[in-house]
């Protein structure tokens, strides 16, 4: 379909990409998820097509692409394998902090070796305590000499056991609340850092999530991102980029479940008729369709904005809200209109629908996101 605001430029990757993404990223989807497989398995390939580093501009060796670019990229690879969007979302919540908030030293010194998929990148926001609210820190960051010590446990931090390098937020002032909390750039291979096991996901089984423990590790100052005291706004900003890739990847899912849906109805055979013939049918995929248009029109508005440079957080939370829970609806109805053999691990289905539950929680929950909304609305 073609859509406002797209270019030539922007159609021509996506395409490339969408190839790319059938022929090796689908192929491996299910093993993928029943082996609970790394999706950093395509990394070496994500990384010469330029995908780890679109998000970057050619100044730091990325792809230097536009914003809508990136994001049917996304869509693309969602659609064959949300585990392994998972994936590249986590290494860009991580750059993207670096692009943010660092300085050139930083920027040269990690950048263009993640852009080339060399180094993967994690972003360490969430502990086992703070819930949705990141503000709420515990891990702490103390000044010592021209390092700084690093204290806490951080959860559900995707990437981290195969991560060169996370974006740790930590709290360098007890009593300053938000402002209390600053960013660092930390090598995964420093003394005192511990990862665990991954966890053992019901979805995106392949996009790898562990919990990690620092015990006083040693970070130097100059891999501090920004002044003290600026890292909520710094993890405030990048949010406001990935909530716009979470709304890609529940794009892709709700576009590949569609899809799908429309095939069965057409294929099967129900009393000598075509399910596409009943009207029951019917009005499910206009649902379908009409809920999945919805998410696109608000994300590509928030994708506007963004490409303008105007402040976008309203607009992202509201993409990120809507296409989560569009994709929820969408991919239920796919499985249900499959019947029994939607139910079953032959198919796609139950993928979908198991991939497409995590939208709802991570980078700010669907509660989060209606405060977001609201917030700005009353301010």
């Amino acid at each position: 379909m073609t859509r406002l605001g797209v270019t030539e430029e922007d159609r021509s990757l996506a395409d490339a990409i969408a190839r790319f993404a059938a022929e090796a990223l689908a192929p491996m989807a299910q093993a993928i998820d029943e082996e609970a497989r790394s999706a950093t398995c395509h990394l070496p390939q994500l990384g010469a097509l330029g995908v780890m580093g679109m998000n970057l501009p050619e100044r730091w060796g990325g792809a230097g692409v536009s914003p809508t670019a990136m994001l049917l990229s996304l869509v693309e690879i969602s659609r064959a394998c949300a585990a392994t969007s998972s994936m590249i979302g986590a290494h860009y919540l991580g750059t993207d902090a670096l692009l943010i908030a660092g300085d050139d030293d930083q920027r040269a010194r990690y950048l263009p070796r993640a852009a080339r998929g060399e180094w993967l990148a994690g972003f360490a926001l969430t502990e086992p305590r703070g819930g949705s609210n990141p503000a709420d820190l515990r891990t702490r960051a103390v000044r010592d000499g021209d390092h700084y010590r690093i204290d806490g446990v951080k959860h559900f931090i995707s990437n981290a056991a195969e991560a060169k390098f996370l974006v740790v937020f930590a709290r360098t002032d007890a009593t300053a609340g938000a402002r209390g909390v600053s960013a660092f750039v930390v090598d995964t291979d420093l003394p005192g850092l511990r990862v665990s096991a991954p966890e053992k996901l019901m979805g995106i089984r392949g996009g790898h999530a562990f919990e990690v423990a620092f015990d006083a590790v040693r970070v130097p100052l100059s891999n501090r991102l920004g002044d003290e005291g600026s890292g909520f706004r710094t993890a405030m900003k990048v949010l406001d980029n990935s909530r716009l890739d979470v709304a890609a990847t529940a794009l892709g899912i709700a576009e590949a479940a569609l899809a799908a849906a429309v095939a069965w109805a057409r294929e099967r055979q129900v009393g000598g008729e075509a399910l596409a013939g009943k009207q029951g049918i019917q009005w499910m995929l206009a649902d379908m369709k009409l809920r999945l248009e919805a998410s696109w029109g608000l994300t590509m508005q928030a994708l506007a904005l963004r490409t303008a440079g105007q402040p976008f957080t309203l607009q992202s939370a509201m993409a990120k809200l809507h296409a989560s829970e569009m994709v929820g609806f969408v991919a239920d109805r796919a499985l249900q209109i499959h019947g029994g053999y939607g139910f079953t691990r032959e198919m796609p289905l139950e993928r979908y629908v198991r991939d497409a539950r995590i939208l709802r929680i991570y980078e700010g929950s669907s509660e989060i996101q209606r405060n977001i909304i609201a917030r700005l609305l009353l301010a």
